[in-house]
This record gives structure tokens, sequence and C-alpha cells, in this order.
């Protein structure tokens, strides 16, 4: 994840907030022959923000309108994406139809709120649109009967930078949000993606997923035990997230890999493990060491370390088995949370790709 900038953050708008407004403005040119621009929405919490259309055209039937998606400070892969909506009429007493313009996804595995062979349009847009829709329709004396075809101008480019393809969601992005409004730096995205991870890899029978703090441990684990991509979570520094939601929705099996200092600060307790919000206790280290084995002026020297980098260093020259030390402890913490009825295990990484340590089954 980038750096969160100093100072006061712009707040933004989701794919899903983006897309009704998008759509109130298909609606009315199809209703009225005019597209408002700006057009204005009612999220749930109550804002009414106004959009700027970035085209509109209405020709042979059809509507469509688009609007550049403003993420504000958030570091979103959809920052600047052109979510566009094209609306027809449908047959009376259809409703509100949904379905994958280019660019958005389909789903192809089970475990997510969306069936196998539905577009990507998660439940909360869908309902924004379809009462946004409703409301129009009352409001203009007409049927609310539509055909809504939702796209994002280069989004299956896009989605290859989402964990779209790890879930199954084939060919694009998704169209997400529930309360129409992004938080900068809030991480809640990051936490649903993986929830709806471990929701996917339940539903297709995997019984071991592997959580990962960045891509060389990942690619460490996946190779230590021949996992497919389905069964790797990325779990960042969300190592409480994802454990506390394996906790209320188990697998047989666990794995939690990630690099040194991270699983350091996961034995001390720490299950968020982001450096602005974790730091490595030296000391602790060093009382580690010493339990591990390490002669009293070892376990001062990597008191003082510089970096726990320098402290494994430190640890292999003297032949202690630090990072086997640190996987323990780590599992020990991760247990802790976990609860009972999962085996699990933990494997420390370094930054060359290779595991240095291990604890558990």
């Amino acid at each position: 994840m980038a750096r969160k900038p100093e100072g006061p953050l712009r707040r933004g708008w989701t794919t899903g907030a983006c897309a009704t407004a998008a759509s109130v403005a298909a609606f009315s040119a199809l209703a009225t022959g005019r597209f408002p621009d700006p057009v204005e929405i009612a999220l749930p919490g109550g804002e009414e923000p106004r959009f700027p259309l970035a085209r509109k055209t209405l020709a042979g039937g059809t509507a469509t309108a688009s609007i550049v998606k403003d993420a504000g400070d958030d570091p979103d892969v959809t920052h600047g994406a052109e979510i566009v909506v094209a609306m027809r009429r449908a047959d009376a007493g259809t409703g509100v139809a949904f379905r994958a313009g280019e660019g958005v996804g389909t789903v192809t595995k089970p475990g997510l709120p969306l069936a196998v062979g539905e577009p990507a349009i998660n439940p909360k847009p869908r309902a924004m649109i379809a009462a946004a829709v409703r409301d129009l329709a009352r409001l203009h004396g007409c049927a609310g009967d539509v055909e809504i075809a939702i796209g994002v101008v280069d989004g299956a480019a896009l989605a290859e930078r989402t964990w779209n393809p790890r879930l199954g969601i084939e060919g694009g992005l998704s169209i997400l949000g529930t309360t129409g409004v992004v938080i900068p730096y809030s991480c809640s995205a990051w936490i649903h993606s993986i929830h709806r991870g471990i929701d996917v890899a339940r539903a297709t029978g995997l019984r071991h997923v592997a959580g990962a703090t960045g891509r060389t441990s990942e690619a460490a684990v996946r190779d230590l035990y021949s996992l497919e991509a389905g069964a790797l979570i990325d779990m960042g520094d969300f190592a409480g997230g994802m454990l506390k939601y394996l906790r209320a929705h188990p697998v047989p099996r666990v794995t939690v890999a990630g690099g040194f200092a991270k699983l350091v600060k996961l034995g001390q307790g720490a299950m968020d493990l982001h450096s602005s919000r974790s730091q490595v206790d030296y000391a602790a280290l060093a009382g580690l060491a010493r339990a591990a084995g390490a002669a009293a002026a070892l376990a001062e020297e990597i008191a003082r370390a510089s970096s726990a980098g320098a402290a494994l260093a430190l640890g292999r020259e003297h032949g202690l088995a630090l990072a086997d030390a640190v996987a323990r402890r780590a599992r020990e913490s991760a247990m802790a949370t976990l609860a009972g009825g999962t085996a699990l295990d933990v494997v420390v990484v370094d930054r060359a790709g290779a595991v240095v340590g291990r604890a558990g089954p």
C-alpha cells in the first residue's frame, strides 16, 4: 500500500456511486430527451454529490452516459477510470436488469455475493441504481423497466491489478461500494478483498489457504506447498483482519507467511503489521533470542540492532535459529486469535525469498 500523505485527505466516490450517477443521467435522457449535467444523486449516508458527465449520447433508443471516477486522495486502482452506462427500455414488468459492459467482469466461481454467471456489479450498487430508476420513473410518470449495461474503459487491464482474477471474476473490474464514499487509506477495501478471497476458497472446496504479507513471501509459500492461486490470500499488513474472519469462517489448514520483521511484530501481539501502526520491540526480540540459546553478548547485540534484518543476520552468523523462534512465537499469537480447530503453520521468508524459519504442523 502507498504511504499515506500528511495533512487532511480528500474523500472520493466509489465505482458504484459513479455507476448510479451515470444511470440517473441515462434514465433521465430516455424519459425527457435531455441529460442532466452535472447529475446529482443521494447516497445512503445522506450526501448528495454532483458528477459531471464525461460523455452523453442518445441514439437508437439507447442512452449512454459516463463519469470519470474521482477517488480523492486514496491510492485506488480505479481512480481516473471512466465508468460507462448504456441503458435501453426493456419489456414491461421486467424491472431493472443488469449486464456487464466492456471492462466489467463476470463471476465464474461460487462464494461471492453474486451467482456464477452474473455481471460483477455488487448488490449495494445494484440496489442504489434500481432505487434511483424507480424514483425517476415515478417522477416522470413512465415505466421503470430498463436494461443497464455498465462498463469501465480499459477495465480488463485494470482488473489485472486487483484481486478479481483470483476471485474468479473474469473479463474486467467489479462495480463496488456500500456507502458510495471512498475514505482515503481506510484499508476497508483491502480487508473486504481478504474476506472475499476466503469465501471463494471455501466455496470452491480448498482445504489449505495461505496469507502472505507480500509478493516475496507469497511466492515462497506458493512454491513450498504447490498452492493454486485461489488459495493465496494477499493478507498484507492485516493479519488480524484475516485471522478473525477465518475464526468465523474456518478452513482446515492455514499458513501465515511473511518477512522476518512482520512476523516478529505478529509474535509480539500486533495484528496490524504496518510500520506506522506497530514496531519491533528489540528488547523482547533479544529475550526471544536468549530463550533460543543465544549467549548474553549476542542477545545484547540483537537488542541494539539497527533493524530486524540486522538482528536476523546476527542470529545466522552465530548459528542461532532465531527465525524459527520468531515463527513459533508468531504462531502462538496467531492461534490465540484464530482459536482452535484449524491446523496453523507459520513460514518466515527473507528478502531473497528463501524460507528461513518455520513452525507448526
